[in-house]
């Protein structure tokens, strides 16, 4: 390429131009194949002979030959319109919503009990969705939110975090997991006051879960000093040292099917009105560019949980006569 050329850039209609050119080797045919009159054709070849620098064809009254730097850049020609191509697919692909990936992070006290309805609703409303799942705590889930690792969280809120904009899904009362013979199990008006003395069991520190417990005691008055045994890392252990009798344990009621139904040791009861609730949500980056469609995820979500002992909120805000719970108002950001 001489110095006069240097700089010069091609068009994609110039390389368009040329791929036609160089595969049907007839300006009339190649002008049909790509939509346009042969004058703009040949001066679209000439320009881009122009900005190479090379004669790209050769030109005679009765046919049209590639020239040998001709035939060499026409692979490279067809490579670069192949990769644009490409490019504009993928664009198209990330246009379509619930298409491609979505990194989706769920608490552990969440992940088991609202994960089918998920992954059935995903299966067949959105097959295109490449649906990533990862259990962590809020912590790390938030941390993972904040990076760009994770796309959307699904867990208890509020959050209270500058950023993140949380979209209500349910609300959902906690019950108390007795063992069997326990006075207080399968009672379905239990004071909260009763928590105040009661010897309970909670998930490890760093669960958020655990951090509602706690202050659903301590809005129910009891002191710093009541027995509270900290042994277990998840809700199933929690519940077998409940049937074994070593205490009682709070549960949200979307786990008790899951973690009491097949164990007849065990026995749940239900506090008196207003129960202690936990409300979930899904949380986004606020301004996130697939914000619209995580918006329309959540509604899909909310008619997908119909069938779980929740009360969803089907206008994805505050319930009309309740206030967020305020159980888990301090509590929910400790994982």
């Amino acid at each position: 390429m001489n110095g006069s050329n240097r700089g010069k850039q091609p068009s994609l209609a110039q390389l368009r131009a040329f791929a036609a050119v160089s595969e049907h080797l007839h300006f009339r045919d190649a002008a049909a194949a790509i939509g346009t009159s042969q004058p703009a054709l040949s001066g679209a070849v000439s320009a881009l002979e122009e900005a190479l620098g090379v004669q790209l064809l050769e030109r005679t009254t009765r046919k049209v030959l590639l020239s040998p730097a001709g035939a060499r850049l026409a692979v490279r020609a067809k490579a670069v319109l192949d990769a644009v191509g490409e490019l504009l697919e993928e664009a198209e692909a990330v246009r379509a919503p619930f298409t491609g990936v979505l990194r989706l992070g769920v608490i552990p006290t969440v992940a088991p009990y609202l994960l089918p309805s998920v992954l059935r609703l995903v299966h067949e409303r959105y097959p295109d969705l490449d649906l990533q799942v990862h259990e962590e705590q809020t912590s790390s889930l938030l941390e993972g939110l904040s990076a760009g690792r994770l796309d959307l969280l699904l867990l208890a809120v509020p959050l209270g975090v500058p950023g993140v904009t949380e979209l209500p899904l349910f609300d959902e009362d906690f019950v108390l997991v007795t063992y069997d013979d326990h006075w207080l199990g399968g009672r379905e008006d239990i004071p909260r006051d009763a928590l105040r003395e009661l010897p309970l069991l909670l998930l490890d520190e760093g669960h958020c879960l655990r951090d509602q417990a706690l202050d659903i005691c301590r809005e129910a008055g009891r002191t710093e000093g009541a027995p509270v045994t900290t042994t277990a890392a998840g809700l199933s252990t929690l519940v077998q040292l409940v049937a074994g009798g070593l205490g009682v344990t709070l549960l949200p009621r979307t786990a008790v099917r899951v973690e009491t139904g097949r164990n007849p040791a065990l026995s749940t009861g239900y506090f008196a009105d207003p129960a202690p609730a936990r409300r979930v949500a899904l949380a986004m980056r606020t301004g996130a560019a697939r914000q619209g469609e995580f918006e329309q995820f959540a509604g899909a979500l909310r008619e997908a949980l119909g069938d779980l002992p929740v009360r969803v909120l089907h206008d994805g805000g505050f319930a009309a006569s309740a206030d967020p719970p305020t159980a888990s108002a301090a509590a929910a950001t400790a994982g």
